[in-house]
């Protein structure tokens, strides 16, 4: 069993709509996981996962006794697999690293992954997601903000003395093949760790990907079945998102691309 916190320097870099997906492709390699919510009042993991409106016991039920942690479990319609821990929508000032622990021990023993949605920035909630898990995963985008904001979560990390993996979200392989925007080998090196998976920019992985059908034929969802092949399995293949770019083809591609 592994429990992983997803995390991320600031909002806005789709970590909660990853973690979904990550679940999902997890779930579909054979594994028993399980989605945790955990930025109280703020929580969105829920609704992408399309079961909002399914919530009897969430979280702070479960830390406050009023249910047992099976009993917050929601099951995901489309996976017998994946199952959602949904957090409170509301602040409660009896979430704490301990029993944030506690619960995730819990699911350990049932689950093969604990996924845990951990809220952006390094604050309180941060710190008390991070304690409670073995290993970690850092979404970032490309753009230089965000990573710098990335480099800060991942020596916060290393502090704590966990593995720490890294997810590239939103690429441009159009921008990148152009040098308009950085490519994985610098954005490698100012990370100081080599990414186990890029995402391309994929309108059809950012939707809510329990009300539209992601296809098979989708640069975004084989890109995160590699990522968690990779985290699975310890493997390293990453997909390609300059190749459709290159050449002449892909100078015609650019264009349209510019165009759309």
């Amino acid at each position: 069993m592994r429990s992983i916190v997803i995390t991320s320097g600031k909002g806005g870099v789709g970590k909660t709509t990853l973690t979904a997906n990550l679940g999902k492709a997890l779930s579909r390699l054979g594994n028993r996981v399980v989605l945790m919510d955990t930025d109280i009042g703020l929580n969105n993991l829920d609704v992408l996962m399309g079961i909002e409106n399914k919530i009897v016991y969430d979280l702070v039920d479960v830390v406050q006794n009023r249910c047992r942690v099976k009993q917050a479990l929601l099951q995901d319609p489309l996976n017998p697999n994946l199952f959602v821990l949904p957090s409170s929508k509301g602040y409660s000032e009896d979430i704490n690293g301990q029993n944030i622990k506690a619960v995730i021990r819990n699911l350990e023993q049932v689950f093969d992954y604990v996924l845990v949605d951990s809220p952006a920035g390094i604050e309180l909630g941060f710190h008390r997601a991070v304690a409670s898990c073995k290993e970690s995963i850092v979404v970032t985008t490309p753009h230089i903000s965000a990573l710098r904001d990335a480099l800060k979560v991942i020596k916060l990390l290393y502090s704590y003395k966990m593995k720490v993996y890294v997810i590239i979200n939103r690429c441009r392989g159009d921008l990148m093949v152009t040098d308009n925007a950085l490519d994985l080998k610098s954005i490698s090196e100012f990370l100081g760790i080599d990414p186990i998976g890029i995402i391309p920019d994929d309108d059809t992985v950012n939707q809510l990907s329990n009300i539209v059908s992601i296809t098979s034929n989708s640069p975004g969802l084989k890109a995160i079945e590699m990522t968690a092949k990779n985290i699975h399995l310890g493997t390293h293949d990453i997909l390609d998102i300059e190749k459709k770019y290159r050449g002449f083809l892909g100078s015609i591609k650019r264009k349209f691309k510019r165009m759309g």
